[in-house]
């Protein structure tokens, strides 16, 4: 064994193998870039560039404006300051305004708005034309004063629930206070303009029936840019029709608008009509009263007292605080407009309110106890003040009437409570149509405890509706307590 040869047997690595590569196919290609896009963009006219949201707004604004003028001439802004003025004079502007108001309130339901707005400016086309051609015939001017307040009421109450349906949430207040914008800047117009043409020996009928025709002309022109509510062609089964109405009034969020509107229509469907009026009763009782004091805001004895007082004071008629007077309303429709949708439309008219209720009671402090020349300085003081206070609170009643309502019932109700506002008016220059100073004492004493009594009631239930749906709106409204004010 010891001779024996051991041999190792190691594995042997294979061979190399030879890999032949058989080419079937091309190399793929490397990847190409993405082709450019190409964007087409084409070019439109400014209006259809622009939301057309505020057309009908613009549009309102410049009818109403001959609106107030005429109801300041009512209310004893003429030529004779109301002293001459017979009582159907100054009652036919209100009553034409009833019915146009309401004729307009049970037929817009069936017929698209600008149809209202285009008749009532044609009316008041008619009057003003009527009034620049025999300004010193009675029985002209008195026929032209009701045709120009039933344009107003046909206006009025479509607008004030169209622009509730056309307007986002964050301007729905701006928009609704563009009525008594209107308004006011007619009043001013008529002040202004019927103190100056007097004192230089002209008709102030001249120049309103001028100015009547040069608003109206311009309201009618702005009412081609007008765009129907959604929410009227999704009533009548008109989708298609709705979408485009969205579009033009609001591109960029039309879906999310449109979607909105239908929940709104629906949920007004799925209640019955029994339903719908128990809801309004207390959005009735609560817009009757607010809307009213729009009434008290601009009255016969409130001009009386305050152009007496002025010519006493200062020594004649045609003085600085007349054309301050008009000034101070129109500034304070201003601030108010802002206030609306950014303070809120609570808190701006009940400050409103509240300094208006102490104002008039102080007037009737005056007139219980006149003793000096420094009283009438004070009441025509007051007066000037009280119209800044009264443009604040004003502007919250246009918005608040389009918000309050279940849609059913909304012209309707609407129609019924700008009727009883002018109903105030006529009661105001039926009943104190007098110079007794003794009068006016009782008069502004029982507006004052009113405006107070009320303002408590207010505060407790009037909600806030700020930058919210129509539907939340409603809800609020409904609810009988509301003690927050923002």
């Amino acid at each position: 064994m010891s001779g024996t040869k051991i041999t190792y047997v190691t594995e042997v690595p294979p061979p190399p193998q030879e890999v032949i590569i058989v080419p079937t196919a091309p190399p793929a290609e490397p990847a190409k870039p993405p082709n450019p896009t190409i964007k087409v963009t084409t070019r439109t006219s400014y209006f259809k560039q622009r939301n057309r949201q505020m057309c009908v707004q613009n549009a309102v604004f410049f009818l109403l404006i001959y609106g107030g003028m005429d109801l300041a001439d009512s209310l004893g802004w003429n030529q004779s300051y109301s002293l001459l003025v017979t009582n159907e004079f100054s009652y036919s502007w209100f009553i034409g305004f009833i019915i146009g108001a309401l004729g307009s309130s049970v037929t817009m339901m069936s017929i698209p708005k600008v149809a209202y707005y285009v008749l009532g400016g044609v009316m008041e086309l008619i009057a003003s034309i009527i009034v620049t051609a025999v300004p010193d015939d009675s029985e002209c001017v008195l026929a032209a004063r009701y045709v120009g307040g039933v344009g107003i009421g046909l206006i009025t109450v479509p607008f004030l629930v169209h622009n509730a349906e056309v307007s986002l949430i964050n301007n729905r207040g701006v928009g609704a206070g563009m009525e008594q914008a209107g308004l006011t800047m007619g009043i001013a117009f008529q002040v202004w303009f019927s103190s100056e043409w007097e004192s230089l020996g002209y008709s102030p009928s001249l120049i309103h029936g001028a100015l009547g025709i040069a608003f109206s002309v311009i309201g009618l022109l702005l009412c081609i840019l007008v765009v129907e509510s959604p929410v009227f062609h999704l009533q009548h089964n008109h989708e298609e029709k709705a979408r485009q109405c969205q579009r033009q009034l609001n591109a960029a969020t039309a879906t999310k608008d449109l979607e909105e509107a239908k929940i709104y229509l629906a949920e007004s469907n799925s209640r019955s009509l029994m339903e719908d009026l128990m809801g309004s009763v207390l959005p009735f009782i609560k817009m009757l009263f607010f809307r009213c004091f729009v009434a008290f805001s601009i009255s016969m004895p409130l001009v009386r007292s305050f152009v007496m007082s002025s010519r006493v004071a200062i020594g004649y008629f045609y003085a600085w605080p007349i054309y301050v007077w008009g000034a101070l309303r129109v500034i304070g429709v201003l601030v108010g407009l802002v206030c609306l949708d950014m303070a809120g439309r609570k808190a701006a008219s009940l400050l409103g309110l509240l300094c208006m209720a102490g104002l008039i009671l102080g007037l009737a402090g005056i007139y219980g106890n006149i003793s000096s020349w420094y009283s009438m300085a004070s009441a025509s003081n007051i007066g000037l003040a009280f119209q800044a206070f009264a443009g604040l609170f004003i502007c919250s009643s246009s918005t608040y009437m389009g918000e309050a309502f279940p849609l059913r019932l909304k012209p309707f109700l609407v129609g019924f409570i700008v009727c009883m506002e002018q109903v105030v008016h006529v009661i105001v220059l039926a009943c104190v149509n007098t110079l007794d100073f003794t009068v006016y004492f009782q008069y502004f004493l029982a507006v004052g405890i009113i405006m107070v009594v009320f303002l408590i009631f207010f505060v407790v239930t009037m909600p806030e509706t700020k930058r919210v749906t129509l539907r939340e709106s409603g809800k609020r409204f409904q609810q009988l307590l509301y003690i927050r004010l923002i």
